[in-house]
């Protein structure tokens, strides 16, 4: 058994007969009264977000999880098709179950979260970057880049963000896929 203590972000734990993974934790020790852990968890089977109270040393029930290397291979009907990285096996994975599955290409590797004991697929984490060409963005105004302007740009991929108003057709942008946002040029190799 666990406690509170033991919490950080991204371990899964059984809560309210479903698994739930830390997404983020806040230790508070009040002023006045008992020290207690604020924290946002996400339900691996549902995708919901919950948000919940633990007192300080309050036993949790860690899931046990293994996380695996898959390479994405193709989409199709049945969903998102992975590959083992060491054993060569393909599964596939649920579209609901890959958060901004938009951004991903064939070839990417990703982390597959699997229950140990039933050998069930809680979902699919993506790499937190990744380097994707613009296909297509509107061109900049002259008198538009004098504040924090920002442009809408799709992606190889076909997902749509938000980039500055110096990015153009055609450049290799790097991309935090937890959160959607540009974060810089690629660099060249």
């Amino acid at each position: 058994m666990a406690t509170t203590a033991d919490i950080r972000n991204g371990l899964c734990i059984e809560f309210n007969n479903d698994i739930y993974q830390f997404v983020e934790f806040q230790h508070v020790k009040p002023g006045k009264g008992n020290a207690f852990v604020r924290c946002r968890m996400k339900g691996m089977r549902t995708g919901r977000m919950l948000e919940h109270t633990f007192p300080a040393g309050h036993e949790i029930i860690t899931a046990r999880v293994v996380r695996k290397s898959f390479q994405f291979l193709y989409k199709d009907d049945m969903g998102f098709n992975f590959m083992d990285q060491e054993t060569f096996d393909q599964i596939s994975v649920d579209g609901k179950m890959i958060e901004n599955n938009d951004f991903l290409r064939e070839g990417d590797v990703c982390e597959i979260i699997i229950h140990e004991e039933n050998n069930l697929i809680l979902g699919c984490e993506l790499p937190a970057h990744v380097i994707l060409e613009v296909t297509y963005t509107e061109d900049a105004v002259a008198g538009n880049t004098a504040t924090n302007a920002q442009k809408s740009a799709t992606l190889e991929t076909g997902a749509t963000i938000t980039v500055p108003m110096f990015v153009n057709t055609g450049d290799k942008l790097k991309v935090d896929t937890r959160t959607r946002s540009y974060v810089e040029r690629a660099k060249d190799k």
